[in-house]
């Protein structure tokens, strides 16, 4: 079984979102992920109500990271985009303790004004990152991968689950992992 694999069973509309462009099908993540934090930063989400919301997003970014620097960015890096690669690595390693913090004060049950601080610092920095993203390496993400790169990202951004004690690479070779 492969790591991105949790055996669901795959429905009918699957070969549909196959059939969609990567560069869409990322770019929707941001939305997603986006809108989730920008509820609780702006004070429209809270309360116990919206907390499983907020951990739906922070997990979907961690496997949007996941996804973008296991299955995707060595091949963005194999057709020499080095550069903007690195960049991407550094903000995703800004990005994780946020996601640590915000993990841990769901836990903790903290309150919503916590939270939303919390937010409102992760909103900043993918505010920052997203636009990079999806107009340098997006757009060249469908004509860099091949069909079996392509399938793996797609079925991972399904099912896919975070190996357990993965981190993003920066903070990784910081710890000497990498």
């Amino acid at each position: 079984m492969r790591p991105w694999d949790n055996g669901a069973v795959e429905d009918a509309g699957v070969d549909g979102a196959r059939s969609q462009p990567l560069r869409d099908v990322l770019e929707r993540d941001h939305r997603e992920v986006d809108s989730a934090v920008e509820r609780y930063a702006d004070g429209s989400a809270s309360g116990a109500d919206a907390r499983p919301a907020l951990q739906q997003a922070v997990d979907d970014l961690r496997r949007h990271i996941y996804v973008e620097e296991e299955l995707l960015f060595p091949s963005l890096r194999a057709a020499g985009m080095l550069g903007p690669i690195m960049v991407m690595l550094r903000e995703h390693g800004q990005m994780w303790p946020v996601l640590d913090e915000l993990d841990q004060q769901l836990r903790d049950d903290a309150g919503d004004d916590v939270l939303g601080t919390a937010c409102r610092g992760l909103l900043d920095l993918l505010q920052s990152h997203n636009p990079k993203e999806e107009q340098i390496l997006y757009p060249q993400v469908d004509g860099v991968l091949g069909p079996d790169a392509t399938l793996r990202v797609h079925e991972f951004l399904e099912a896919g689950r975070l190996p357990a004690g993965w981190q993003c690479q920066h903070l990784a070779r910081a710890r000497g992992d990498a």
